[in-house]
C-alpha cells in the first residue's frame, strides 16, 4: 500500500527585519517564533496519531528548519526535493511597498503586465505541475503511513486551487495558507483530493510577520 495521506506543511515565520520578498535568496531562516510555529505543526500530527513514515522538504533554509521538529518527532531525515521549492521571482530582495518599494519604481512595471501568468516569475501552471509530481512520487515512496512535504505558501496554494478546479490566477492577499499550516491530501483513484486544512500555529499568528512570501 502507498501513503495514506500527504501533508503539505508551510514553513514557520522567517527572520526578515528588512521586510523584503526573500524568495529563493539564501540566509533567510526561521525566527524564534517561526521555530515555535514549526513545532506546533509537528505536535498536531503527533497528537492526531498520524503514522508519518516519509518526510520531504524544499532545499531552502526555512523549510529544512521547519522539518526539524518532524525529524525529532518521527525519526525521519528529510529528503530534499527541488520540485517543492519557492518559485523564482524578479522582485527577490526588494521591499514591495512603502518608501523605495518595488511597485513604485517605473522600471519594474514591465514585470507586472500579466498578473494571470504571472509575468514576474514562474508560471502558475508550472508550479502546480511540479508540486503534484512531487506529491505523486511521495505517495508512492512509502509502503504505508503518511508523508509530510514541507514547502512554501504559493506552491501549496497552487495545489489547492488545481485540485479544487479553480483558476490558478488569484489575489495573493486571499491565500488560505498560514504559516506552519497543514493542507492534507488523499489519493482517490488516479488523482489527489484535499481532505483537510489545519492551522496549528494560529495562536501565534498575531505575533508573526508574514511579508516575504512570493
Amino acid at each position: 500500500m502507498p501513503a495514506e495521506q500527504i501533508h503539505l506543511v508551510r514553513h514557520g515565520e522567517v527572520f526578515n527585519p528588512q521586510g523584503v520578498l526573500y524568495g529563493r535568496l539564501p540566509g533567510y531562516g526561521l525566527s524564534d517564533l517561526g521555530r515555535q510555529m514549526a513545532q506546533s505543526a509537528a505536535d498536531l500530527l503527533v497528537s492526531a496519531g498520524r503514522p508519518v513514515t516519509g518526510l520531504v522538504a524544499s532545499p531552502l533554509q526555512r523549510t529544512q528548519q521547519s522539518a526539524e521538529p518532524m525529524t525529532a518527532a518521527f525519526g525521519l531525515e528529510p529528503e530534499l526535493d527541488e520540485r517543492v521549492i519557492e518559485p523564482e521571482n524578479r522582485f527577490e530582495g526588494k521591499r514591495m511597498t512603502g518608501p523605495g518599494g518595488a511597485l513604485g519604481d517605473v522600471r519594474n512595471w514591465r514585470f507586472l503586465v500579466n498578473p494571470w501568468e504571472p509575468s514576474w516569475g514562474e508560471a502558475f501552471g508550472s508550479i502546480a505541475r511540479r508540486m503534484l509530481a512531487a506529491a505523486d512520487d511521495a505517495w508512492a515512496s512509502v509502503d504505508s503511513g503518511d508523508v509530510v512535504i514541507v514547502s512554501h505558501q504559493l506552491p501549496i496554494w497552487m495545489v489547492h486551487r488545481r485540485l479544487a478546479g479553480l483558476s490558478l490566477a488569484h489575489d495573493p492577499r486571499r491565500r488560505r495558507c498560514a504559516l506552519s499550516s497543514i493542507t492534507t491530501l488523499e489519493r482517490r483513484g488516479d488523482r489527489f483530493v484535499e481532505v483537510d486544512y489545519r492551522d496549528p500555529a494560529a495562536g501565534l499568528a498575531a505575533q508573526a510577520t508574514d511579508v516575504g512570501a512570493v
